[in-house]
């Protein structure tokens, strides 16, 4: 049994978006649309998105194609903005994340939810802006 497994895995894909960093985001881009609520029995993936998004994708293993989704809406005009772990060395950064207008990486560590730690992994804003470039 690996007494490690914990550390660097979550029981859950989910990591709720911190409040004050959702209301930040929002003032600057005014969302209209979230294809990836909390508790959405709806699959984001696999309907239109509206014209300013927020994305904060289940971090698993799907993960590549909800930033796949992003990139593709933002090339029909959405702007999209992805609140992602920081994982430079995965293949779907360097497909999609690295042609983004604009990669913000956060400094330390965030808090996800009502967490008293912060999260294992760096996170980073990506967003593709779509028809408001």
């Amino acid at each position: 049994m690996n007494k490690f497994k914990g550390l660097m895995t979550s029981l859950s894909p989910h990591w709720e978006t911190p409040g004050y960093l959702y209301a930040q985001l929002d003032r600057e881009f005014n969302f209209n649309f979230d294809p990836c609520p909390l508790h959405s029995k709806v699959n984001g993936l696999t309907i239109p998105w509206g014209l300013s998004n927020f994305i904060n994708p289940p971090y698993g293993r799907e993960i590549g194609k909800w930033i796949a989704k992003a990139y593709s809406e933002a090339q029909g005009g959405a702007l999209c903005v992805l609140l992602i772990p920081s994982r430079t060395d995965t293949k779907w950064w360097h497909d999609y994340i690295m042609k983004a207008d604009e990669i913000r990486f956060i400094k330390g560590r965030l808090k996800f939810g009502d967490s008293k730690n912060s999260a294992p992994f760096p996170s980073c804003v990506v967003i593709f802006k779509g028809v408001n470039k």
